[in-house]
């Protein structure tokens, strides 16, 4: 399992020196914190991480973020900022095997008086049981966590672990991010065989992966181009469609943008207008449908629910037809999307419901709605006078769901346009009933 388990590196920058044939991402790795692009909100000084640092003392910690934004580097770094000895294990490849390795070399560093971050890459791909067997060593000492992942440690991670380790999310790396690792590539390798525009549309085509930037950039180094590229060179050079972009590097999100606002207020010529602004100048359709998508749950929502349904089967046409005819079908969700009736009353239950839920996330629900599979549970109260619906007067209890020392709460506020006015209706004939069956 080579390079699969590391332990100890060397003890000056925490990074091993690279090889003259190592890949461009890997020389340019940065060898301190405050080499890290794009994540000064977690290693700046007044950042989760730059406090930790600080004050010399790391806690586990979740990093949770896109590919190519920095979380495998950072990890490396943390330990030699503080002193501790790095091992790093992939759950990719790892097994129990591996784990009890690392955790036996970190109980026998302990026993010596040093302190061991464990880094573990991709760590929502261990099952719960393996994620179970951190816990008794991260809550003994044994090792400080580092867990990194692309997934939402919400669904992806124990809850048991999640409590025992700090997540800290990382951001997909912006224009001015990716403008400084090519700033540094060209320091080290020469500039790139790029004009201005070329330059900025290659940025652009990493979509905040500064690893898939880097590795772009030694493609154009190893083919030894004579004269720079434009735009259009560069598109087949790379075999990709990029976007163009105008001088002032704005072109991509004021498009996009202008979308957006166009769908919400229910113009369908100036949003179909701005969607082949984009497409023509070699926008990924995927990038726009998937714009779509988020379009219809937060501005349409229940007001239209064929909305979503619509640009999914937009997504499913483009992938079978492709390039051109399956962009007629982004077009018809385009236009279904600006003519739908229009509510964000699911985007601010969202927001509403998520922050209850961080403020109150230790309330266990009512015993009376628990399932109660064993004997144990049954005699404990699970499930005891729960309300069966379908057996009630007009198939609704109206019984109280809510946890004990929590008052109902309203997070959806249907509005009285398209489908939504028929849920007013309905809330509201619950409500009345369900006033009158508690009292």
């Amino acid at each position: 399992m080579t390079d699969l388990f590391q332990t100890d590196p060397p003890a000056a920058g925490a990074m091993p020196p690279s090889g003259p044939d190592a890949p461009l991402a890997d020389k340019l790795r940065p060898r301190t914190l405050g080499d890290v692009v794009g994540q000064d909100h977690l290693t700046g000084a007044e950042g989760a991480i730059g406090r930790m640092v600080a004050a010399g003392r790391l806690t586990s910690m979740i990093l949770w973020g896109p590919p190519g934004t920095g979380k495998t580097s950072i990890a490396r770094l943390l330990a030699d900022s503080v002193g501790m000895r790095f091992a790093a294990i992939s759950a990719v490849f790892s097994g129990v095997a591996d784990l009890k390795k690392a955790f036996a070399e970190a109980e026998k560093a302990q026993a010596a008086g040093q302190r061991t971050l464990l880094f573990v890459d991709e760590i929502h791909r261990f099952n719960r049981a393996q994620q179970d067997g951190f816990l008794p060593f991260v809550e003994r000492g044994t090792v400080t966590l580092v867990g990194a992942t692309t997934e939402n440690p919400s669904f992806a991670l124990n809850a048991a672990l999640l409590s025992r380790a700090q997540v800290l999310v990382l951001e997909r790396l912006d224009e001015a991010a990716l403008g400084a690792l090519i700033d540094r590539a060209e320091e080290l390798a020469g500039p790139l065989p790029l004009d201005a525009d070329a330059r900025v549309a290659l940025i652009a085509s990493a979509d905040g992966d500064g690893r898939f930037l880097l590795n772009q950039a030694e493609t154009l180094y190893a083919a030894k181009i004579d004269a720079p590229l434009d735009t259009d060179g560069l598109r087949k050079f790379l075999q990709r469609r990029l976007a163009v972009y105008d001088k002032d590097r704005d072109g991509h999100y004021n498009l996009i943008s202008a979308l957006h606002k166009s769908l919400r207020g229910s113009d369908p010529q100036a949003a179909l207008y701005f969607m082949a602004r984009m497409l023509t100048a070699g926008e990924e359709p995927l990038y726009v449908l998937r714009r779509l998508v988020r379009f219809a749950s937060e501005d349409i929502g229940l007001a239209d629910p064929q909305a979503l349904i619509q640009c999914l089967a937009a997504k499913d046409a483009y992938e079978f037809l492709g390039s051109p005819e399956g962009e007629l079908a982004i077009v018809q969700a385009c236009l279904y999307c600006a003519t739908a009736p229009k509510s964000n009353a699911a985007y601010k239950a969202q927001k509403a419901a998520w922050k209850s839920a961080r403020e109150t996330g230790s309330l266990a629900p009512p015993q009376t709605i628990l399932n109660a599979p064993t004997k144990l549970m049954k005699d404990l109260g699970y499930g005891k006078d729960y309300a069966y619906d379908h057996d009630a007067e007009d198939g609704f209890s109206g019984a109280d769901y809510w946890p004990d020392g929590m008052e109902p709460q309203t997070y959806y506020k249907p509005v009285p346009r398209g489908f939504e006015r028929q849920v007013i209706e309905r809330l509201e004939w619950w409500d009345k009933k369900r006033r009158e069956r508690q009292g």
